[in-house]
């Protein structure tokens, strides 16, 4: 298992990393105009602080894999971030219109990856916390 918290941490901080481009790929500067002040503020505010939170799951994953398996609190943690990572499988199906991806190649394709990504977080986190 320390294996596969390892390699999560690596892909959340490669995650974490890509909302660096966000502004820029879902072209904030002219799709944000219409929006107030606190609205775009808000916009680039929390996708900082998502990304911060991920890129800090990602280092506790790479440098404390061990004791996430090993303690109570580890287990515990692990917990927490199965149900994090579960509603956020959920969120990928019932929170973002089919519409977006459905019948586009690379939408779709992007759609199955990160579905498939959040699958596997949810699940190791979850098998961690159950001691399996």
């Amino acid at each position: 298992m320390e294996l596969h918290l390892k390699i999560i941490g690596i892909i959340l901080i490669v995650l974490a990393s890509i909302h660096i481009i966000f502004p820029k790929y879902f072209n904030w500067g002219e799709e944000l105009k219409r929006l107030s002040l606190i609205n775009k503020q808000m916009m680039h505010i929390h996708t900082f602080f998502i990304a911060l939170v991920v890129l800090l799951m990602g280092i506790l994953c790479l440098g404390s894999s061990s004791e996430l398996i090993e303690t109570s609190l580890g287990k515990k943690i692990c917990l927490g971030l199965s149900v994090f990572w579960f509603a956020r499988l959920v969120v990928q199906f019932f929170g973002y219109s089919s519409t977006l991806w459905r019948g586009k190649k690379k939408e779709t394709f992007i759609h199955i990856l990160f579905a498939i990504i959040w699958v596997y977080l949810s699940a190791v986190f979850l098998i961690v916390f159950l001691g399996k």
